[in-house]
């Protein structure tokens, strides 16, 4: 049973969302409040899996939210201002609902939780050697919140894991895509892209320097994980 929570300051929505726990079976209510404060506590003292949780509120926004709790409990948010997406994924929220939010959206969301929560979202095994992936393409399509988005795979620098999310840094811009890190790397081309570590992959050609294990690409260093390293090592040696 998955142990959900409310907060939004507009008791109406509170009551949509209660409706929706309710329909599901797996889920059960433990709290529903209009003040966030009063929420976080609840979540510190270990009562809560996932929050429901509204952006736009007078004590405390949901961002700040957010960065008090990170880690103690999934978090999906629900608002009527889309423009907080990036943001809301960029700290780790589980989903984004828009309002008035419909009870298969609102359905999706608890799925994506219990994929989280059951530890499907990661991956436990890593294979050194280089995976059998695609071979020759240009592009690929990744999910985003409501449509596929095309992305040249010349653009991509690289690509970081955000639980079962994914950020696409391109030459042009910064694509948060709804899949997780394995779906992304079985798309990118074998050969031209390689996992440095449990929430890296980067394009190969990009790489400016590696040194001590760690990787830099333009002003980012990213570490590279022990169990990647005998493929990375691999995988440079070849070209």
């Amino acid at each position: 049973m998955i142990r959900c929570m409310v907060v939004d300051d507009k008791p109406l929505a509170i009551d949509v969302l209660k409706n929706y726990i309710a329909r599901v079976p797996s889920l059960t209510l433990t709290f529903a409040t209009v003040n966030p404060l009063e929420a976080i506590t609840k979540v510190v003292e270990g009562e809560v899996d996932v929050v429901f949780l509204d952006i736009q509120m007078p004590e405390l926004n949901g961002l700040q939210f957010m960065k008090i709790v990170r880690g103690k409990c999934l978090v999906v948010l629900t608002t009527a201002y889309a423009e907080y997406a990036l943001e809301g994924f960029e700290n780790d929220a589980v989903d984004y609902l828009l309002k008035p939010v419909s009870f298969e959206r609102f359905y999706k969301a608890v799925e994506k939780s219990q994929l989280v929560l059951k530890g499907l979202a990661g991956e436990t095994k890593v294979d050194t050697a280089i995976p059998a992936r695609v071979k020759d393409v240009n592009h690929i399509f990744v999910k985003t919140e409501y449509r596929l988005v095309r992305v040249d795979i010349a653009d991509i620098i690289y690509v970081e894991g955000l639980q079962n999310y994914v950020m696409i840094y391109t030459a042009k811009e910064k694509i948060v895509s709804l899949q997780t890190m394995k779906k992304t790397e079985d798309q990118l081309p074998e050969g031209q892209f390689i996992r440095v570590h449990k929430s890296f992959i980067v394009a190969i050609n990009k790489i400016d320097t590696v040194e001590r294990n760690r990787v830099s690409i333009g002003d980012r260093t990213i570490a590279l994980g022990e169990v990647y390293r005998e493929a990375f090592y691999n995988a440079i040696s070849t070209r």
